[in-house]
């Protein structure tokens, strides 16, 4: 029972740091697509790691940099949003499964294969 308590605290996480993350103003963060993939809390709520996703990330660096900047804001906005009786501590991780996914469709793209209705017409 408690790991589902758990698992649906992840996704509201999930959900209001979503909507809180368009509102940043820090240029390292601002005017970028990001997504978050995933939440993991621990068991007493004191941390969360965030996964993010970010289309066209240049220097991950300066994007980490202004993500921790944020994540005092961030983490105040997420305990007004939610009652929750500890306001986790919030640990970024950046995800790279989705370009990495969107370059092996590329490079399967690319190949020269031949479908079954290609044999028909032949």
């Amino acid at each position: 029972m408690a790991s589902n308590k758990l698992a649906r605290t992840n996704d509201d996480i999930q959900f209001v740091l979503s909507a809180l993350l368009r509102n940043i103003k820090d240029p390292r963060i601002a005017g970028k697509m990001i997504s978050v993939t995933r939440v993991e809390t621990t068991g007493d709520l004191r941390y969360a790691k965030v996964w993010l996703s970010v289309m066209d990330l240049e220097d991950e660096k300066e994007f980490k940099k202004g993500l921790k900047s944020a994540s005092g804001w961030l983490r105040r906005e997420l305990g007004n949003s939610m009652s929750l009786r500890y306001t986790p501590e919030l640990v970024f991780e950046i995800d790279h499964s989705i370009a990495y996914g969107a370059h092996i469709n590329q490079l399967i793209e690319s190949l020269n294969i031949r479908h079954d209705d290609d044999d028909e017409q032949l």
